[in-house]
């Protein structure tokens, strides 16, 4: 670090501080911490005062020091330590100052999901039954939507079209990507607002207990699965592999909590008595609304 800007290290450390002194009037920081050093050396740059706060030993800040910090940051279009807490984005990070915190700022799909709608391609693309968009999850109007649909595989996710009979009753469906690394994060704030709604939340994935699990994790309120005749047939113990243990405990808590008519119980004796599954991809489109809670 030069004498003139501060370290992302320093930064997070001054955050640390500020928060601490919103519970007490001081906070001592030994100066054998090399971002203390660094941080006195940068105050002396700034021609900021430290006074009786600094001996050999440490360096005591208080908000009147924090306050002085954030003025020469701000005379210099650089980022004060308050916004440097704020986990903006990179664009937003650059309208409050010429500095950029990347291990701090909201990623570049924070807010974004993946959606599945009617088609309206463009003339020079081939002609879709249905058009993906990645979207900012704020900029859905869920109120216009009448039942949100969850898909857990990609590939599935692209093939899916809600003309089946098990979705006819609704005029306005919501198809979303679960999402993954990229888009994982912002489907779960778009679900915990669409659950706030109290409309129906179906989840179309795996057949499995981790499926399951994800399933209820997110608030689904149903599951889209093949009738049970069918896939009892189908479903099979290579669907149930060792690495989903961890989910087990999980649905078979759910399932002690369901009543013994429930319409869920059959699948879950299939799923964790007979240890059969069966993936998505494998499942078809003969699907039915099956309640999960």
């Amino acid at each position: 670090m030069d004498d003139q800007t501060l370290t992302a290290k320093v930064y997070s450390k001054l955050g640390d501080v500020d928060r601490q002194l919103r519970k007490q009037s001081w906070v001592d920081k030994k100066r054998s911490q090399q971002w203390v050093e660094a941080f006195i050396h940068w105050c002396d740059a700034q021609e900021i005062e430290l006074g009786p706060r600094v001996n050999h030993q440490s360096l005591r800040f208080d908000r009147a020091l924090i306050q002085q910090v954030n003025e020469a940051l701000g005379s210099q279009r650089l980022t004060t330590i308050e916004q440097w807490q704020s986990g903006l984005t990179s664009a937003a990070q650059a309208e409050q100052g010429i500095n950029e915190d990347k291990t701090n700022r909201e990623g570049p799909r924070a807010r974004r999901v993946l959606v599945n709608t009617p088609a309206s391609a463009p003339a020079w693309l081939s002609a879709q039954p249905r058009s993906m968009h990645d979207v900012d999850w704020r900029d859905i109007n869920i109120e216009q939507c009448d039942v949100l649909i969850q898909v857990e595989n990609l590939d599935s996710f692209y093939a899916f079209s809600p003309q089946i009979p098990a979705l006819s009753d609704y005029k306005q469906p919501l198809v979303v990507y679960r999402g993954d690394s990229h888009y994982g994060g912002a489907f779960k704030q778009l679900a915990n607002a669409w659950n706030a709604t109290q409309k129906p939340h179906l989840y179309a994935g795996d057949f499995d207990v981790k499926g399951l699990s994800i399933a209820l994790f997110s608030g689904a309120s149903h599951l889209l699965l093949p009738p049970l005749a069918w896939l009892t047939e189908q479903a099979t113990t290579l669907h149930d592999p060792a690495k989903q243990l961890e989910h087990r405990r999980r649905i078979e808590s759910h399932r002690d909590q369901l009543p013994a008519v429930h319409p869920l119980q059959p699948y879950l004796t299939l799923l964790l008595d007979q240890q059969r599954g069966l993936r998505q991809q494998w499942l078809g489109e003969r699907l039915e609304r099956v309640a999960l809670v």
